[in-house]
Order: C-alpha cells, then structure tokens, then sequence
C-alpha cells in the first residue's frame, strides 16, 4: 500500500470514529479523537483515552501529557509528525477515569484496523491500559522500557511492543521524570531490532524453497517496500531510519542497540 492509499485508508477510519455510538462514551463526548501522524511512520504510540483538551480539540496528546510525550519524542532526534499517535479509546470517559473493559473491547476494533494499515515496526504503550492491550498481565512497573513481539492479533502483526508509563507518571511526580526519559531512550534501539526481525523474517521469505516433485515452489514476491527491507547495515555504518516518501528520519543511535526481549 502506498502512503497515499495509507493516508486514505486511516481517514476512512476517522470518519467512521468521529461518528461513532458503539458504548457510552459517546454521550458525553465533545468531540471523537481518532489519533494523527505519518501514514508512513514505522513507531505508533497508542495512550489509553483523551483527556479533556484532546476531548475539546479532536487530537491526541495535545494537553500537559501531550507537551511531555513531545519532549520524550523529541528528546530521541524525532518530531511528532514522524510518528502516529493514537488511543484505547477514543472518547474521552468522564472525568478522565479509566476506560472501562466494556470500552476498550468497543473501540478494539478501530485500534486493531489502524494498526493493519500503518503496519508499524514499534507499537509503544503509553500507559498500564494500553499495555493491558498488547501484553496481558503484564505489569508497567516490571516490563517499562522494554519489548516483546506483538500479538498478530492486535493487528500489529510482526512488530515490537514497547512498554512505557503514561507522561501523567511526571507530572505528578516529578521525579518520576527520569524514569520516563530513561525508558524511551531504549526506543531507537527497538527499532533497529525490529527492523532487524523484519528483515530476518523477508530473507527467509525470498529464500529458494525445496521444490518438490512437479510442483513450482517459487514464493510469491512482496510488493510492499517496508516488508521488503534490506538487510540492516552493521551499527557503525547505521543510517537515519526513515521510510520512503514524504521521508520521515528516525534516527537510530547504534550505541544504544540493545534490547531485553521477555
């Protein structure tokens, strides 16, 4: 799919939340927050609901948490637009209380088509809910800064799932900053393995099969140039990460490439 077709495909899914009526959340909303970003971004963060200046606006993380999750972002080299950025939910509960199963289990379904469109390398989870999403049982204050393959079934295929504690962590501990800040310098690192899985995972897919008897064993070819990655070059001679037209860097620091996998 190009980016174009990406773009479009994530509007569509928009469109569809701005109206939507599948659980409770919509009685009180103001506005529906479907999420933003690069179609062609590898690193999708996925919060746990809006709050209320995401609910006013229509736009994720635009409040305290938002600037913060900015200054992570930025911290890395990246800028928000090179990323997509998403929900749980996507109204706001009231009163900004945890989105409730019931809620989560409604909106999973234009999480999960998101994610299958963008097709990201790196899902991070911001927050315990939406670590609950991609890693049940898992918990934040054990597994933060740390990834695990994704289960195909959240529609994040072959990626990485990155826990991380939400930015509202600092802001009402302020100390708490440091954590949050260490934690995401690990990111980079993600990326660059799980660009690695990817590209593992097309070798072997373009590999000669074992022809049997009669039968034309040649694999299909992939027209999809992300899950056509080359090789990822030895970590001296790493590049910026980026992902073809409009080009978003992510750069990739090759001093911090390692990663604990649970």
């Amino acid at each position: 799919m190009t980016d174009a077709g990406r773009g479009a495909a994530l509007e569509a899914i928009a469109a569809e939340v701005r109206v939507c009526t599948r659980c409770r959340l919509h009685e009180t909303r103001t506005r529906a927050v479907p999420g933003e970003g690069s179609p062609a971004t590898e690193v999708v963060f996925v919060g746990e609901g809006p709050g209320e200046q995401e609910d006013r606006q229509g736009r994720p993380f635009v409040g305290a948490s938002g600037q913060l999750l900015g200054e992570l972002i930025g911290s890395l080299g990246w800028r928000r637009d090179d990323v997509f950025i998403t929900n749980v939910v996507k109204c706001r509960p009231p009163g900004n209380r945890d989105p409730r199963p019931d809620e989560m289990a409604a909106c999973a379904p234009y999480l999960r088509r998101q994610l299958e469109v963008l097709d990201p390398a790196v899902v991070a989870t911001v927050g315990k809910h939406s670590l609950e999403t991609f890693r049940p049982g898992d918990r934040i204050g054990r597994t933060h800064g740390t990834a695990t393959p994704a289960d195909p079934a959240t529609g994040a295929r072959d990626a990485l799932v990155f826990a991380m504690y939400h930015p509202a962590f600092a802001l009402y501990q302020r100390s708490n900053r440091e954590t949050l800040f260490a934690d995401i310098t690990a990111l980079p690192a993600t990326l660059v393995a799980a660009r690695r899985r990817r590209a593992g995972s097309a070798a072997a897919a373009a590999a000669p099969a074992v022809p049997a008897p009669a039968v034309d064993t040649d694999p299909p070819s992939d027209e999809d140039p992300r899950r056509a990655t080359p090789p990822v070059a030895p970590a001296a001679m790493m590049p910026a990460v980026h992902v073809g037209p409009p080009r978003n860097v992510l750069s990739a620091d090759p001093e911090t490439d390692q990663l604990t996998l649970f």
